[in-house]
């Protein structure tokens, strides 16, 4: 068999099963259990990366580690960067690009699959062009800056059929499964109260909160391709601290605090009790606030309806290095995570209280970190006579169950329709910490109730001009 026809009939593989992934598929256990790097050539999806520097670069080389994936395309807008640069020499045969709709247009019919890594603003429009085109995404998290992009990409999914994966990665570990399971067996019920902390100082602690505007540009790196790095974002004159992961503390750019962490504190908390979208958004604490730039340190209570037999359940969102939670009777260590990934600028600093969750039943208390790491019944005496139900153990972590998804062979834990309400709580707390108000939310219309210019927010800024197209694809 000629290469030509080998590659043609992996694509119409990889496109048959994309048509089946709302399917019950059997599936051999021999192929469903295979290990990373035993997928023949002809098999393997074909990917192109869009980020492949800092964040981005690690979840490239994760998926490359697993040995399931061709890497056919790397873009980045700062190609030669020294972050970029580790990513380029591993593979300085692919092609390289800059700006993603010229990949896309020159290599469209050679892509599978799209991971991006990009900063959190510019996820939607890569996102929703790859899945235009038919082709699988797996977008790092938060899935998007705003309520209505996340929107977009709910009804995407469905209209184009791809599998779809947010990179929260913990989302295919030993925590979903015990969560899953114990909500199941009812281990875990009549939840009214939910602490989530994340401690850790953060890049813009520090600044001067009194800031009335943005930083005056600097000149542009000639490795840097600025306007596209903008993308749909309106005009910003180039400054260090927009890039490099220093956009996460803009609201312009980033998700700051709730929209870095959240989504590995409060994500199976948010899936398996079935809390959707809050009805109340109550900003209980701001220090340091600013309209630019997130605060020092903030309290949020989201604030959930009954829902299908549970009670009302307020999450606490707390962050700041010293705006911590009270900690209940017999909480004992805190535990830090050993898979979390390291930060681009160095490890995750281990704090007296590390990231993590508390969870308020009516008979029990749970404790938890963050990502994977399962919960413990506190005081653990309370556990010591209960028979608890076996757990499953994982089949594949998160990017080896994208990869089978695209594959037809699994379906993703974390696709759009679980990640993308996840990621609209995440923008209404991030809104209610940039106008420093309680916001009120009609679950069923999805609009701000007490609040027109919070309500606006939900859609954002029109994009720049040349970029409208994306919101209507």
């Amino acid at each position: 068999m000629t290469n030509s026809k080998m590659n043609n009939n992996r694509r119409d593989f990889l496109k048959k099963t994309a048509l089946g992934l709302g399917a019950i598929t059997i599936i051999p256990s021999h192929v469903i259990f295979a290990k990373p790097g035993s997928v023949a050539p002809s098999d393997k999806v074909n990917m192109a990366f869009c980020g492949i520097g800092n964040r981005g670069g690690q979840i490239f080389r994760t998926f490359m580690g697993t040995g399931m994936v061709n890497n056919v395309a790397m873009c980045d807008t700062d190609m030669g960067a020294k972050h970029t640069l580790r990513s380029i020499e591993a593979y300085p045969n692919v092609p390289r690009y800059q700006d993603f709709r010229k990949m896309f247009d020159e290599m469209g019919d050679q892509i599978d699959a799209v991971c991006v890594g990009t900063p959190d603003f510019s996820h939607f429009p890569i996102t929703i062009l790859a899945m235009s085109l038919g082709k699988h995404v797996y977008v790092e998290k938060p899935l998007t800056r705003t309520f209505q992009e996340s929107e977009l990409l709910m009804e995407a999914a469905k209209k184009y059929k791809v599998a779809t994966q947010m990179g929260n990665q913990g989302h295919s570990d030993a925590n979903y499964f015990q969560f899953k399971t114990w909500v199941k067996e009812g281990i875990i019920k009549d939840v009214t109260k939910i602490t989530a902390h994340m401690n850790s100082a953060r890049r813009w602690h520090g600044w001067d909160v009194n800031m009335k505007d943005f930083p005056k540009g600097q000149p542009i790196p000639e490795t840097l391709d600025w306007d596209t790095w903008l993308g749909t974002a309106q005009h910003h004159n180039y400054h260090k601290d927009f890039i490099n992961g220093q956009w996460r503390c803009w609201y312009d750019f980033g998700m700051g605090a709730l929209g870095d962490w959240g989504a590995h504190i409060m994500d199976t908390a948010h899936e398996f009790l079935d809390l959707g979208l809050p009805y109340e958004i109550d900003p209980v604490y701001i220090e340091g606030h600013n309209p630019l730039f997130f605060p020092q340190s903030s309290t949020l209570d989201f604030k959930f309806p009954k829902r299908k037999g549970m009670p009302k359940c307020t999450i606490t969102w707390y962050d700041g290095v010293n705006n911590q939670p009270k900690l209940p009777k017999g909480y004992g260590e805190s535990k830090l995570d050993s898979n979390i990934p390291a930060a681009s600028t160095g490890k995750i600093e281990k704090r007296k209280l590390n990231p993590g969750k508390i969870i308020y039943g009516k008979d029990l208390t749970f404790k938890g970190g963050s990502h994977g790491s399962t919960l413990e019944i506190i005081p653990r005496e309370a556990a010591k006579e209960m028979n608890l139900p076996e757990v499953p153990k994982s089949p594949s972590n998160h990017f080896v169950n994208f990869v089978r998804a695209c594959r037809g062979e699994e379906k993703t834990r974390s696709p759009f329709e679980v990640a993308a309400p996840l990621s609209q709580v995440f923008v209404l707390g991030t809104l209610a910490q940039r106008l420093n108000t309680k916001l009120k939310f009609d679950r069923e219309t999805k609009q701000i109730t007490n609040n027109k210019f919070a309500n606006q927010l939900l859609v954002g800024t029109p994009p720049r001009k040349g970029w409208e197209e994306f919101y209507k694809l």
